[in-house]
């Protein structure tokens, strides 16, 4: 019998045409307890995965539209004043539900992208003098256009930092554009989904992943693929420590996934590109280099012990 994680990745494929694997890295991705960027060009479904897993994971979710004249009061709330009871009284913004989009997130400017990075890092947000809590679980799935493209704001690096991963989803094959033609509308499809999960399965699965086991073989490859990067001509910088913990937690969620209680080599490679991606900068001179290819050599150059 399939598990609640397959079939959550079951009904994303079915609405998702062949993007099995992206999906299986943002599911990777929401069980290690992180938060997942897609970048991509506008239409090729960035927003619609997004609406798919929050369904079918059964969470409160909020989507909060990006632009360029958003406030951070916009996202975290403001305290309005009561003539009822003579006193200021906080209404919470959108940023209080378990899931949210960010959708088109480098539309907005830096001050309001910056009101999101408490809430990804320590889970709670700090307004008016008053830090207050966010519920459990909680993601922050946020979807950005390349930067090339007219009205966008790049993220800075330490809000890069707080995603676990990065994925795109690129352009369907044939056969599944095919089926995107043929098949029914989206969002009616969204409309019929139930959730297949729900949200004490979802922690007790967080918690399983992170009991699976790391060796210290395991633990050598983690580290000598971060050196590597730090070593490398090709990156401007190398892997944080922050950035090593993200992989960790990225190849335990994906071993869980497979059913397994203990990481293989094979599951850090599957889940480094996500993950070191939007971390890892080409060096000056390598710019226009695919990042892909960077993080396929570094794989290539450091020996699995």
């Amino acid at each position: 019998m399939p598990s609640a994680i397959d079939r959550v990745i079951h009904q994303a494929c079915q609405v998702i045409l062949g993007k099995e694997r992206q999906i299986r890295l943002a599911m990777a991705c929401l069980l290690a307890k992180g938060h997942l960027l897609i970048e991509d060009l506008p239409g090729v479904g960035k927003t619609t995965l997004a609406h798919v897993l929050a369904k079918s994971l059964g969470l409160d979710f909020h989507r909060i539209q990006f632009t360029s004249d958003m406030l951070p009061a916009d996202i975290l709330g403001v305290s309005v004043f009561d003539r009822g009871s003579g006193a200021f009284k906080f209404h919470p913004g959108p940023i209080f539900s378990q899931v949210i989009l960010a959708d088109e997130v480098n539309r907005a400017t830096p001050k309001a992208q910056s009101a999101l990075l408490e809430a990804m890092e320590e889970h709670q947000v700090t307004t008016e003098g008053e830090t207050r809590p966010l519920p459990r679980p909680f993601f922050v799935i946020a979807t950005q256009n390349p930067s090339h493209l007219v009205g966008t704001f790049s993220l800075p690096e330490s809000q890069l930092d707080r995603f676990l991963m990065r994925i795109q989803l690129g352009y369907p094959d044939s056969q599944a554009e095919r089926g995107l033609l043929k098949g029914l509308e989206r969002r009616e499809m969204i409309s019929t989904l139930s959730p297949t999960m729900d949200a004490p399965e979802l922690l007790s699965f967080q918690q399983k992943v992170r009991q699976v086991h790391a060796a210290d073989p395991l633990l050598d490859y983690v580290q000598a693929l971060i050196q590597r990067s730090r070593e490398a001509a090709d990156f401007e910088h190398g892997l944080s420590p922050r950035a090593g913990l993200a992989l960790l937690a990225g190849a335990r969620a994906w071993a869980l996934m497979d059913g397994r209680g203990q990481i293989l080599p094979e599951d850090v490679q599957t889940v480094l590109p996500a993950v070191a991606g939007h971390r890892l900068n080409p060096a000056h001179g390598l710019a226009k280099v695919n990042g892909t290819e960077l993080v396929e050599k570094l794989v290539s150059e450091v020996a699995i012990p």
